[in-house]
């Protein structure tokens, strides 16, 4: 069928193809003094088919959008939540009728403050942060801070205490060697970091100016199911894979911080709050950008931050509060935790999860295979059924499975049917 060429205005010639039916493609004619005639040029014009951004596409369909999606078990950038993916999407490119994209935002203009101080708002309700408390909006992942926390609220002589119940507790140990006089007070090394300390088993150091514990060790799949009172100094959290995944009481801890890329956010934003007395006595050779209390002055806005980062966590923060809070979320990430590991501890040791009991994470479930050999073709034949990024962390082998918020119920039923399944055919 031919082309059916339309007036758009005296000066141009909207040339249009009816065979497009899901698309309106039009190619844009400039007249010249060597034009044909009208009835010259559309007997000689052919079907043909323009890719042009000027107008949306259609929409894939339901059942098209399930199809492409996979079960994403990656421990970190994790899945986002379905709903907050599309609402990204709808708004990417003309937010709110701004005539802009989140991305093209001022981070000093009306439209992107409003974005950051009601993903603040929507925080504070969520996890009940009183004002007493700073919250902030900072870049460099969850690692910047293993040297930001001691630089802010301690001073090179001063003793602060450690307990290692993985790589990451590690980590933020040996960075504040540099900037303090930290002491391992427990580690879990020994045991291969599969338990967490008995809290009235701790010696803190007498003068310690604070205790610092990793909530949930991604790794190696070990979550504090309660969290120390320190005897001396305050309580310091990195909360990084289990931030929002359950009700915190905020006010037992002077600093929690925590990378955004596991449950709540892409990379590229970490989320610090701070009680407010513990900010402005930084030492003098902390950097510009890593003093709290130039953020805190700033409404995090000192330098441009992560703009679309921080947009994605409000989504995400609007949709947990939509869930019914952390109570709510809790309640499924239990029921989806249980599940998976009913299925490792009824496997009659084909699965077996190293961690003990007490403290398994709720959000990385690390396990391994009785015949490890079989590990790679499970690895192979997950794939194949569309769940991915089951490979356990270099540095412990195995597989790990990571359900975090987003992570729906029905990919963990997806995953235990897979493994009962390779089990009945490799046992």
């Amino acid at each position: 069928m031919a082309s059916k060429l339309i007036s758009s205005s005296p000066n141009s010639l909207l040339l249009q193809n009816p065979n497009l039916q899901h698309h309106n493609h039009h190619l844009l004619l400039k007249p010249t003094t060597k034009m044909a005639s009208f009835s010259n040029l559309t007997n000689k014009v052919k079907a043909f088919s323009i890719k042009c951004s000027a107008t949306a596409a259609t929409p894939l369909s339901q059942s098209q959008d399930l199809e492409e999606r996979v079960f994403n078990f990656a421990a970190g950038p994790a899945t986002l939540p379905e709903k907050v993916l599309k609402k990204a999407q709808s708004e990417l490119y003309n937010w709110h009728g701004s005539g802009m994209s989140v991305m093209e935002m001022s981070h000093r203009g009306k439209e992107f403050l409003s974005i950051i101080q009601k993903a603040e708002g929507d925080l504070r309700a969520l996890l009940n942060i009183s004002e007493d408390y700073a919250v902030l909006f900072l870049q460099g992942g969850a690692t910047t801070q293993f040297a930001a926390i001691p630089l802010n609220i301690v001073k090179p002589e001063d003793s602060v205490d450690y307990v290692v119940t993985g790589s990451w507790g590690d980590k933020a140990f040996k960075e504040a060697q540099k900037y303090s006089k930290p002491k391992v007070i427990w580690s879990g090394k020994s045991e291969k970091y599969t338990k967490i300390p008995s809290f009235d088993s701790l010696e803190q150091t007498p003068d310690s100016k604070y205790l610092h514990i990793c909530a949930n060790e991604t790794i190696h799949g070990v979550e504090f199911k309660d969290y120390p009172d320190p005897k001396n100094g305050i309580l310091v959290a990195d909360m990084s894979s289990n931030f929002c995944s359950k009700p915190v009481d905020v006010s037992k801890f002077g600093v929690i911080y925590a990378g955004a890329q596991k449950n709540v956010g892409p990379s590229g934003v970490t989320i610090v709050i701070i009680r407010k007395d513990l900010i402005g006595d930084a030492q003098g050779i902390t950097p510009v950008m890593l003093d709290y209390k130039i953020h805190a002055e700033n409404n995090s806005l000192y330098n441009t931050p992560p703009c679309f980062g921080i947009y994605m966590c409000g989504l995400v923060f609007d949709d947990l509060l939509a869930q019914g809070g952390l109570k709510e979320v809790e309640k499924k990430n239990k029921k989806k935790g249980d599940l998976l590991y009913n299925a490792i501890d009824e496997s009659k040791g084909f699965y077996r999860c190293p961690v003990d009991k007490s403290v398994r994470s709720l959000m990385n479930v690390p396990f391994t295979l009785e015949k490890s050999e079989l590990e790679a073709e499970f690895i192979k034949e997950a794939a194949k059924e569309k769940m991915i990024q089951l490979k356990g962390h270099r540095s412990v082998g195995g597989m790990r499975a990571s359900i975090y918020n987003a992570m729906p119920f029905a990919g963990v039923e997806k995953l235990v049917a897979f493994m009962k399944d390779f089990q009945a055919r490799h046992a």
